[in-house]
């Protein structure tokens, strides 16, 4: 008995003290793997579940420990916790840099990230794995005989100003202060135009609902306690939860975000990690991912087929909005506009 409890007890010493908040942990492969990768990461684990089956299948023996969490949970857990993970994947891109930026990742091997476009990699440590438009979402019943969906910014303003009683309460939208993903949105928009500010004044004066993440705000549409959710994941919106909504990409523009994988620089079994992100980013992957969430391939011709679309790049100016005094300035305008009287 006293064997097995010091056993346990060494167990238990080997695994990693996780304090941040993880959401879901899911292990694929094996029981006993002869080695086990671990991934952190803020998509859905039913999104890469095909991509990760397919590679467990093609490397027998090995394991895959998911681990799901929010970008700001994420991105503390390798910056400030120094958990013992081989491979984050993170919807952030800012925050992703700034792990890049401060030292927290390993290099990539040249050829994995030479083949993809400048604004989609940053230097050798940061990779984009895929990309998608950030939406906006409206319910069956937000409209009124005759009324047009709303296909700009400005459509989308006159619409809520001019109907005061029936969005009141009813718009949703991501709370930057608390989403690493909402701030990125948020600073973006601001960045492309003035109109966002106008936008934001709208749903401050209509005591509009600030969210953590797109599936909670589309799950609020669905059930009728949101009309309209904005700047929503796409992948969310038109995967398996777009009963009952209407999904527009705006033309005056629709941010598209990239989901992007570094190699944390304490990562375990940093080998094991290239061999999986070279797979994810290999044609046979990216087309299970698309076969079964919609979640579409990096890919610059789509930016030339849809102008509308803008990506998010992956330059310094991510880095530059989370300077602390600009973060700090940025959500207090944010406030202002929200808590009007």
């Amino acid at each position: 008995m006293r064997g097995i409890l010091f056993a346990f007890g060494l167990m238990l010493c080997a695994l990693p003290a996780l304090a941040f908040d993880i959401e879901a942990t899911q292990d694929f492969g094996p029981e006993a793997p002869l080695q086990r990768l671990s991934v952190l990461s803020t998509t859905d684990t039913a999104i890469l579940e095909p991509v990760i089956t397919a590679w467990l299948e093609r490397n027998p023996g090995l394991g895959l420990r998911y681990v799901m969490a929010s970008s700001q949970e994420v991105y503390r857990a390798i910056a400030e916790e120094g958990a013992a993970f081989d491979l984050v994947i993170s919807s952030a891109m800012d925050l992703q840099m700034k792990l890049a930026n401060d030292g927290h990742a390993l290099a990539l091997p040249a050829d994995l990230v030479a083949g993809q476009p400048v604004w989609a990699r940053w230097r050798d440590l940061l990779v984009s794995v895929a990309q998608e438009p950030v939406v906006l979402i409206l319910s069956d019943s937000a409209l009124r005989a005759g009324e047009e969906v709303p296909r700009t910014r400005r459509d989308l303003i006159a619409l809520l100003r001019d109907n005061p009683e029936r969005f009141r309460g009813r718009v949703g939208t991501y709370d930057p202060a608390e989403s690493g993903a909402g701030y990125l949105f948020a600073a973006q928009d601001a960045r492309l135009s003035d109109t966002f500010w106008r936008l934001a004044e709208v749903m401050g004066r209509l005591d509009a609902r600030l969210y953590c993440c797109s599936v909670d705000m589309i799950e609020a549409v669905r059930a009728g306690q949101l009309l309209v959710g904005y700047n929503v994941l796409g992948l969310y919106a038109l995967a398996g939860h777009s009963e009952g909504l209407t999904v527009v990409e705006l033309e005056d523009f629709t941010l598209t975000l990239l989901r992007t994988g570094l190699v944390p620089r304490m990562a375990p079994e940093p080998e094991a990690a290239v061999g999986f992100l070279r797979y994810l980013l290999s044609q046979e992957a990216q087309a299970l991912i698309a076969r079964g969430s919609g979640l579409a391939a990096v890919e610059a011709a789509a930016f030339e087929r849809n102008p509308h679309l803008r990506p998010i790049r992956l330059d310094p100016g991510l880095l530059a909005n989370l300077d602390p005094v600009s973060r700090q300035r940025f959500l207090a305008e944010w406030r202002a506009a929200m808590e009007q009287p």
